[in-house]
Order: structure tokens, then C-alpha cells, then sequence
């Protein structure tokens, strides 16, 4: 299976492993720790010699409850960076749901539009469909960032997401864009209780039987530290490597073909080790 994107066909046939660069002050996990263009830049050179095949970048937090961001401001922040890692010869993905920030991202080279939105905002969608060859991820959330969590989803979700993101790559087909550039995320987090977030791991199957690639984003996110937390010793983000790495590579095995993560070389480690067992399955 390959990944079309704008100037990569990405091989899907091993796992690949997306780097996240978040150049806000805010994110949940790791806000502000990227100041400037040269420190965003020793990052993302640093994640590329720990192995990571994509890099994922930034400008406004979607964690929930989150403040949305103004256009200039997101540009001012994603713009600078997006012109340099262009040139390191690696896919690079912008993470936005606004079509004038995806137009100059795209505009500068940039290979990946990741979308919590699924390309519902205004113009998004013509953006994408008006590119001759960029990747695109669609992936589902209820509400918004600013309430989902408020009220969260309800019931067995499985049934909705499929359903949303089978309605969704229908659409982004339609406008014109090749199957083989269309890549879904569940959307882990996003408006699900922690149940509903393992659920659509354990479940993975019935999202991938709509026949496109699987981003899974588990990296870091408070359902892990539901999972791991002591009640007298609650974790924070940073703290959740270890389970980040788990939740990775479950879904690897249950067959996402990219995982989006924070720390890259524990991943990487992981997924080599799986790798090897199965290469040697059958000896």
C-alpha cells in the first residue's frame, strides 16, 4: 500500500512513524519547548536521526478546551519552520483545519494536510482537492476542541466513526481527490471517554475494513494515564512513554500503518523488535 502525497509515495508496507513538532505554547504535553525556527529545527533533525519517516508540524493546540488561533498568528509560527524542513528530503505534514494556512503550507511544499476537521471548514476541502497530489488525513471529532470533552460521546461509538469517516472520504472523493491519497485517524480523544478510546483500538478492524490507511495518534493522551495512573501518583504526559509506546504498537499489530508520536526513538525501538519477529515467523 502506498501513501500518494505531494512529492513522496509513501510505502505503507512497514509502519510508519510521524514525528509530532508542535511549535505552539500551549499543547498539551509539550508547549512551548520549541521557541524559535533553529530550535524547532534541531528537533526535527533530531527525530529524523532517531528514525521517524514523517514530521508533523503545528501551530495551535487542539487539546481540550483549547483557544482557537488567529490565521496570522498560526502562520507566523508554522510558516517560518515549514520553508526549512522542506528542504530535509523527508515527507512533512502540516496539522491544521484552516484552508488559508493548508494553501501556504502546501504552497511552501509541504507534502501532508492532517486534519481534525476532515476538511469541513470553509474552503478546506477545494484547497485539497486543488492540489494535484498532497496526502491528506481526515479524522473524526465530536464537537470541537472547546467542548468535546464537555460532552462527550455516548454509547458504542464504532458505528459513528466508521460511519463519519466512510461519509467523509466519500466526499473528499468526490471533490476529486485519489483514493490513494486519503489516509483516517479515529481520532482518539477526540469527544471519546476513555472506554470508547480503547474500544476503538481493540476494534481497529471495522475502521480499517473501509479500505484506507490508519493514522493512530495514542501518544501521550490522558486514556493512558487512566490506565497506568497510581491514584496517589496521577501521571503527566510526559510520564507516559512507556504506555504511549504500548498503545503504538497495539495498533500497529492491529494493523495502522502510521503512528503519530512524541517520543520517536522509543517507538521506533519498539516497532523494529516487532518487525524483526515477524520477519522471523516462519523459522
Amino acid at each position: 500500500m502506498l501513501w500518494q502525497t505531494t512529492r513522496f509515495q509513501i510505502d505503507l508496507s512497514k509502519p510508519q512513524v510521524m514525528g509530532i513538532l508542535n511549535l505552539t505554547p500551549d499543547s498539551f504535553s509539550d508547549g512551548g519547548q520549541l521557541p524559535s525556527v533553529r530550535a524547532a529545527l534541531r528537533r526535527a533533525e533530531q527525530m529524523l536521526a532517531q528514525g521517524a519517516h514523517i514530521l508533523d508540524v503545528g501551530g495551535e493546540s487542539t487539546r481540550p478546551g483549547s483557544p482557537t488561533v488567529a490565521l496570522d498568528v498560526e502562520l507566523s509560527r508554522v510558516l517560518p519552520v515549514l520553508k526549512e524542513l522542506v528542504l530535509l528530503g523527508v515527507p512533512i505534514s502540516i496539522d491544521t483545519y484552516k484552508a488559508a494556512t493548508m494553501q501556504a503550507a502546501l504552497d511552501s511544499g509541504v507534502d501532508i494536510v492532517n486534519d481534525i476537521w476532515a476538511l469541513r471548514q470553509p474552503r478546506a476541502l477545494k484547497v485539497v482537492s486543488s492540489h494535484p497530489a498532497c496526502g491528506v488525513c481526515l479524522m473524526h471529532m465530536h464537537r470541537d476542541p472547546q467542548t468535546m470533552q464537555l460532552l462527550p460521546m455516548e454509547g458504542d461509538v464504532l458505528p459513528e466513526v466508521t460511519s463519519f469517516l466512510h461519509s467523509r472520504c466519500q466526499a473528499v472523493v468526490q471533490a476529486g481527490v485519489a483514493r490513494d491519497r486519503i489516509a483516517v485517524d479515529p481520532g482518539i480523544g477526540f469527544g471519546k471517554s476513555v472506554a470508547h478510546n480503547f474500544s476503538l483500538l481493540s476494534r481497529q478492524a471495522e475502521i480499517l475494513a473501509l479500505g484506507y490507511p490508519l493514522l493512530a495518534g495514542w501518544s501521550r493522551k490522558s486514556s493512558l494515564g487512566h490506565a497506568i495512573d497510581d491514584l496517589h501518583q496521577p501521571s503527566s504526559p510526559a510520564d507516559r512513554t512507556a504506555a504511549s509506546v504500548a498503545a503504538a504498537l497495539l495498533a500497529v499489530e492491529r494493523g495502522a500503518r502510521v503512528v503519530r508520536v512524541h517520543d520517536v526513538k522509543e517507538t521506533v525501538q519498539a516497532l523494529r523488535v516487532y518487525e524483526a519477529m515477524q520477519a522471523h515467523a516462519l523459522v
